[in-house]
């Protein structure tokens, strides 16, 4: 076994098959089965994955006053007709914004976790910029207080699944992982500090990456890899040939 592998064992070790195999039972629809109608990130996109027996992957980001929210951008404009920063409005400004195009309001995570009701496997992404994680990654965890699903939290941000980690080590963690702008020798060490630092229980790759060395060394020492966006036959193809699971848009 090479340093580097030692490295990986020592710092990020491998989780036991029983501690993932609930996740991987599904393919995941990236933001709800969204599309037709349906808007990404909301109750109508939620309730279809469930009701198609399919996982869900959502993203969760904080309100001004700490609340957690199901919401991909930082900013509302793309998704809403109110403008600005979803972190500068209070929890009760962002239950009245209306998502573009639907009769719905921006959802929170504890009635996304009503909707999905254990029924099926359940991703969250938790969008954290920066160094201080852990206001949200607590409101994260008492919304899953009581929750008796499937689920994993995991992040870009390696300072997520260290939190949890340290604060709540029976939650499931992952590390979401790009290989885009990050080539070169910077992109192979920065991924490992990650993977060290993250201790994560499974790998969310982009599957543009696809295939990765990266990947296949997680994957020879028993790291499971989930991978994202597919949206096409060669990316499933693809996925299939690398990966555990998909996460998934419909065409």
């Amino acid at each position: 076994m090479s340093p580097s592998s030692l490295l990986d064992e020592t710092l990020a070790p491998a989780p036991s098959l029983k501690r993932v195999a609930r996740l991987a039972g599904a393919p995941f629809a990236h933001r709800g089965l969204h599309g037709r109608g349906r808007v990404e990130n909301s109750r109508a996109a939620f309730e279809a994955a469930v009701a198609k027996g399919h996982g869900v992957e959502l993203d969760v980001q904080a309100s001004g006053d700490g609340f957690p929210f199901v919401f991909h951008d930082y900013d509302l404009d793309r998704l809403t007709d109110a403008t600005g920063k979803v972190a500068a409005r209070s929890a009760a400004e962002l239950r009245a914004i209306r998502l573009r195009g639907s009769d719905e309001t921006i959802p929170e995570l504890c009635e996304v976790l009503d909707i999905i009701g254990s029924k099926v496997p359940l991703l969250i992404e938790v969008k954290a910029p920066d160094g201080n994680v852990a206001p949200l990654c607590l409101s994260v965890l008492c919304a899953l207080e009581g929750y008796r699903g499937a689920v994993g939290v995991m992040s870009f941000n390696p300072e997520v699944s260290r939190w949890f980690a340290e604060h709540a080590p029976r939650v499931t963690r992952g590390l979401v992982v790009t290989e885009t702008g990050r080539r070169g020798w910077r992109g192979p060490l920065e991924r490992r500090l990650a993977l060290w630092r993250a201790r994560p229980d499974f790998l969310a790759y982009d599957v543009r990456d696809l295939p990765s060395r990266f990947v296949r060394r997680a994957r020879g020492r028993g790291l499971p890899v989930f991978t994202w966006t597919v949206r096409n036959a060669k990316q499933a193809k693809t996925a299939r040939a690398n990966a555990d699971q998909i996460i998934y848009e419909a065409g």
